[in-house]
């Protein structure tokens, strides 16, 4: 692929990826209006599907300001840092067979450290604001990321050892014909990608673990100092890490491309984006978890549960290698 059909199909899959972003907050408003028996936006556009443009315009409209005594620079980069970090996450995701920006040896790699990365500017976020409840949601979206992370990691180590390789194309070649690692090997894999979608909720502050923001304890977390423009940037990167974690799933667990019929880019988007709205589901069905709560599932829970399917993905191979 050309450097300029590379570069188009970065700005493509940015592109893309943002309006789903954007448009999520539309349907996540409308989801929990029928469930709450209520309409949701209506008023503007369609059924309200202009709303995020009204948002956005509004948003636009209001002054940027900085708190006093907070640390300026720091207090206004980190947001684009984290949007444009969680953007990068798909640089190295296909989408179809040969359609991925970097087809890295080590995309796995590269989503996981880049991944567990992206707590340090929310953590910068938290702490450049000069804000009591700001550094307490930093603070504890530093200990779910640090939690979290290693069951996350070894959940994400299934695939990577059934299918023998870091790289993400392989990875859905090793499922072609229905052979999808959340079906197969029977029992690990289903448990494997239960427990990288939750720990993958953890990691992008989503309920049942949304402890960092938890607006009835921190009136907001990390983001209670910020307002206009920037305030929709740090809302749009916390759905794009979202839309980032359906697509991850969709490439370990479920295929990525491979469906029935005909393969392709098709069936990667439904896939994306019925574990996208599941999260929502999630979200107005589950109540949020307290900080002992979330960290006693992980460390009694979910790692021993982890390191047990490691080591039973290891024997199955084993087994399978010598049969």
């Amino acid at each position: 692929m050309t450097w300029y059909m590379t570069l188009l199909l970065g700005l493509t899959i940015c592109t893309l990826a943002m309006a789903l972003g954007a448009w999520g907050t539309w349907y996540e408003r409308k989801f929990a209006g029928r469930m709450q028996n209520r309409p949701g936006p209506t008023e503007v556009g369609p059924f309200g599907l202009l709303q995020p443009l009204a948002d956005l315009l509004k948003l636009l409209q209001k002054e940027i300001l900085v708190p006093r005594g907070a640390a300026r620079w720091l207090f206004l980069a980190s947001p684009i840092v984290a949007a444009a970090g969680t953007l990068s996450l798909f640089a190295v995701i296909p989408f179809g067979e040969g359609i991925v920006v970097a087809d890295l040896n080590i995309g796995v790699l590269w989503i996981f450290s880049l991944g567990s990365v992206l707590v340090l500017p929310h953590w910068v976020v938290g702490w450049a604001s000069n804000n009591k409840y700001a550094l307490l949601g930093a603070m504890r979206a530093a200990a779910q990321t640090i939690s979290y992370e290693i069951p996350l990691l070894l959940a994400g180590m299934i695939p990577i050892m059934l299918a023998g390789s870091f790289n993400m194309g392989d990875i859905v070649a090793a499922q072609d014909g229905y052979r999808w690692f959340a079906l197969w090997p029977p029992g690990p894999g289903a448990v494997a990608f239960v427990m990288f979608f939750m720990c993958s909720l953890a990691e992008a502050n989503r309920i049942p673990f949304d402890i960092p923001e938890a607006e009835s304890e921190l009136i907001g977390g990390i983001s209670v100092e910020y307002t206009g423009l920037w305030a929709a940037i740090l809302q749009l990167a916390e759905y794009i890490h979202t839309l980032v974690t359906a697509a991850v799933c969709s490439v370990l667990f479920l295929g990525g491309w491979d469906g029935p019929f005909v393969d392709g880019p098709h069936w990667m988007l439904l896939k994306t984006m019925l574990i996208y709205l599941s999260v929502f589901w999630m979200r107005w069905s589950w109540m949020r978890y307290r900080s002992d709560q979330l960290l006693a599932i992980c460390w009694h829970y979910l790692l021993p549960i982890a390191l047990g399917l490691v080591a039973a993905t290891a024997i199955w191979i084993r087994l399978v290698e010598v049969s």
